[in-house]
């Protein structure tokens, strides 16, 4: 039985005999072993670390854990946070599961229909507004201040110590770290989560190496590798849509220190390994978590040699998320036919 982040590495998270520990069933996610891309790439080996398959949806419950556990042991009673999604949809649940109240602001039109209807489903108090999700940060963190309301975005430490369990995951299956981890970017905890981890599992003797993080931004939602903040950011990929990232610096840094590299691909890459994935693999995520995979490619079509390499790409979110991408495509095939075998059968064997 599943034991869930707080329990599992309770003795490398801020945890002490006031911290309530549950779950609800975030951690443990498959690291999927790629049978047909990795031949394009010709690398030694390629994963996926599908964090789809968290309670939520998105690796985001793997930090929400955390920062709601320190909230309860407080004594604060509501919580709040900016989101394009998944944050909100993480939030809304941990928040029913202990029954503190959550409010959510989000980007008027700018969320997918499946994270909307998630926070809509766990209760949560919603509140659009006319701006970007860097407006709506500003207000969560000016409600934080001002009520004992707990902050759970990025911005708030306990989410990062959270999200870094998932590098410990890794290196636990594969043995050691990978020498690269592709890692989609958008306010950029993640990125900043992992390599924590990675260094912490190494301080501590549990891997002897460090694998170089390549993070993916959208090209219409760069500002970390134009250097720029982007006032009105636009990409498909509404996970990522973020024109001044909470995390700026420590993503820089983990980039820095890891000898890694922030780039960007295209709506039009994201899109297509949106549907490479899931049609090669079986792993369907939302459009955001195929930038690390497109990132990859991008590489690997640029002259990069990856022989000799063991590589994970994180897969950040469930393509449930996102269900007016997924409708989009055209199917291998699709048709209406006779209510008979015969009808049918002319569709299989031809």
């Amino acid at each position: 039985m599943p034991q869930g982040v707080l329990a599992s590495y309770k003795q490398f998270l801020p945890i002490n005999e006031d911290t309530p520990i549950f779950t609800l069933g975030e951690g443990q996610t498959p690291l999927i072993k790629s049978r047909n891309i990795v031949k394009t790439i010709g690398c030694e080996e390629l994963y996926f670390k599908f964090e789809g398959c968290n309670p939520t949806g998105s690796f985001k419950d793997r930090g929400m854990v955390v920062a709601v556990a320190k909230a309860v042991e407080k004594g604060i009673e509501a919580i709040a946070c900016a989101s394009t999604g998944n944050t909100s949809a993480s939030a809304a649940a941990y928040g029913a599961y202990l029954g503190l109240k959550t409010t959510i602001i989000v980007p008027q039109g700018n969320v997918a229909t499946g994270k909307l209807a998630q926070a809509i489903a766990y209760g949560a108090h919603i509140a659009m507004i006319k701006g970007n999700f860097d407006s709506a940060l500003n207000i969560a963190r000016e409600l934080a201040d001002k009520h004992p309301i707990e902050l759970v975005n990025s911005l708030n430490p306990n989410r990062i110590e959270g999200q870094k369990t998932a590098a410990f995951e890794i290196v636990d299956e594969i043995g050691k770290a990978p020498e690269l981890l592709y890692i989609p970017v958008g306010n950029a905890g993640n990125i900043s989560a992992y390599w924590k981890g990675f260094k912490e599992y190494f301080e501590l003797g549990f891997s002897t190496n460090f694998p170089e993080l390549h993070g993916y931004q959208a090209e219409g939602a760069s500002p970390l590798v134009t250097g720029k903040v982007f006032e009105n950011p636009e990409t498909v990929a509404t996970a990522i849509r973020i024109g001044n990232p909470a995390s700026w610096d420590n993503a820089i840094t983990a980039r820095d220190e890891s000898g890694g590299l922030i780039d960007s691909v295209t709506d039009e890459e994201i899109i297509s390994t949106y549907q490479l994935l899931a049609a090669s693999e079986g792993v369907f995520c939302e459009p955001a978590s195929a930038s690390s995979l497109a990132g990859l490619i991008k590489e690997k079509k640029n002259g990069t040699d990856f022989q000799n390499k063991i590589i994970v790409c994180v897969v950040t979110g469930n393509g449930l998320k996102d269900p007016e991408n997924a409708i989009k495509i055209s199917p291998a095939s699709y048709g209406e036919y006779q209510n008979d075998y015969q009808s049918v059968e002319k569709v299989l064997i031809n």
